[in-house]
């Protein structure tokens, strides 16, 4: 697990997990996104080919010299509002 990004809108953390199963001689891969919308106190988990997408998504407005804090907000926002979660405190 890693925070990838924090604002005062949203919070970006990557989850990259390696499963090795011994007993069946395999090593699965699985991660993804969670996304926390501050404001609306709800998340989101994406894995798969959404969060390949996200994850192009981001690396363009990079590449394309638009990685403000706005500008990536604004991204991260149509993401977020897929977030049906509330965010529970524990």
């Amino acid at each position: 697990m890693q925070m990838l990004y924090n604002s005062d809108s949203y919070i970006v953390v990557q989850f990259d997990e390696r499963n090795a199963d011994a007993w069946a001689g395999t090593n699965l891969q699985r991660g993804g996104f969670e996304i926390v919308d501050k404001f609306a106190r709800k998340e989101i988990f994406i894995e798969g080919a959404l969060a390949a997408s996200f994850e192009l998504g981001v690396q363009a407005l990079f590449d394309e010299g638009r990685s403000s804090e706005d500008e990536l907000d604004d991204f991260i926002e149509g993401y977020a509002a897929m977030g049906q979660t509330s965010v529970q405190m524990h």
